[in-house]
């Protein structure tokens, strides 16, 4: 009989095991580990291991590592979940491991950017702005315009971070591994 290690969703248990431990980081990088500054905003590198998965594991494995790092801090913490946050938590894997995948500049530097602002303007600053702004009742604009700034400061440093993971052989010798 032969052994199928193929995990229909995800690939295979290593890609499986590889997005509990990518959404357990992000659990605590957003909700132990952050700077909150009140309901809308909080300064984190919560979506640097979601992005990481997006990118190294595909858009699925992205999304998913958005959804269970999104609901189980949640219920960690004892909030309710949003929704449209958790959407757009999804989307931030999801976008970014779509634009990684399917826009191939010859430049990592370039290509890393991309997924990593791309991902963050729909899920980070469109989609959560608009959960965020209904469920505590701040006017949309300005608190997209705030988020907006926020993003562009903590987009930097993720994609700092994400392009240094990426770019290092040490790194990319593990990450390999999965596939």
């Amino acid at each position: 009989m032969q052994k199928n290690k193929k995990n229909v969703l995800l690939g295979s248990l290593k890609v499986m095991c590889a997005v509990a431990l990518l959404a357990t980081i992000s659990i605590i990088c957003g909700k132990f580990l952050s700077f909150p500054q009140d309901g809308t905003f909080r300064f984190s590198v919560e979506n640097l291991p979601i992005l990481l998965a997006g990118v190294v594991f595909g858009p699925v494995a992205g999304a998913v590592t958005g959804l269970l790092a999104d609901l189980l801090g949640c219920f960690l913490r004892g909030w309710a979940p949003l929704p449209l946050v958790t959407v757009g938590a999804v989307a931030v894997g999801l976008t970014s491991g779509l634009l990684y995948r399917f826009l191939r500049p010859k430049s990592l530097a370039l290509r890393t950017g991309i997924a990593v602002f791309g991902a963050h303007a729909l899920g980070s600053v469109l989609i959560k702005t608009v959960g965020l702004a209904h469920a505590y009742g701040s006017p949309f604009l300005p608190t997209l315009g705030w988020r907006g700034l926020n993003y562009l400061v903590i987009g930097a440093l993720e994609f700092l971070l994400l392009y240094l993971l990426l770019r290092n052989k040490a790194v990319s010798n593990q990450l390999n591994r999965f596939h």
